[in-house]
């Protein structure tokens, strides 16, 4: 049968596959970056070797690992915490690895906005949480938000994860 091929049809799909690794892969490098930044390069840090697990269970490959352990010891990355308020007036801290803080927080002030949000200044919505003993932030008091305003930070809740220098996003909306 003419133009008809096996590649036309799994194209499309392992082009969707293959984003979504790549996503996965550059922020577990910048992961383990930071673990072997703080463990002053000492691969067999238990940070190193917990990050390195993570990448392994991830199906990175070890040349990927290895190229990440030899990057970066060159590259620079900073852990950066931004504070903002989302859709509806709800606190948003976003954690994140970047190697360019000014490029980073004018990409976060772009999505922001987009999604009917703002960067707020260090302090400003930080107070809306408290750590657990794991350390996780969690809200002090949930706000309910309207379901427009949900599907909003939704969005936004999308839209940042997708984003490179974005590692965890903590909510104070219910």
């Amino acid at each position: 049968m003419a133009g008809h091929s096996k590649w036309a049809k799994l194209k499309h799909t392992k082009g969707k596959t293959d984003t979504q690794k790549s996503k996965l892969f550059s922020k577990l490098v910048k992961i383990i970056s930071i673990e072997l930044k703080a463990a002053k390069g000492d691969k067999t840090a238990p940070g190193v070797r917990t990050a390195i697990e993570k990448a392994k269970a991830a199906n990175m490959p070890n040349d990927n690992i290895d190229r990440a352990l030899a990057k970066s010891e060159e590259k620079e990355l900073e852990k950066v915490v931004y504070e903002a308020y989302g859709p509806g007036g709800c606190a948003v801290i976003i954690e994140g690895y970047t190697d360019s803080r000014n490029r980073t927080v004018q990409e976060l002030k772009h999505l922001l906005s987009q999604h009917g949000g703002s960067i707020a200044t260090p302090g400003a919505a930080m107070w809306a949480f408290q750590k657990n003993a794991e350390g996780v932030l969690e809200p002090l008091s949930p706000i309910e938000l309207s379901d427009e305003d949900a599907q909003k930070m939704a969005d936004l809740s999308d839209a940042l994860e997708e984003h490179d220098d974005v590692s965890e996003i903590y909510t104070s909306a219910a």
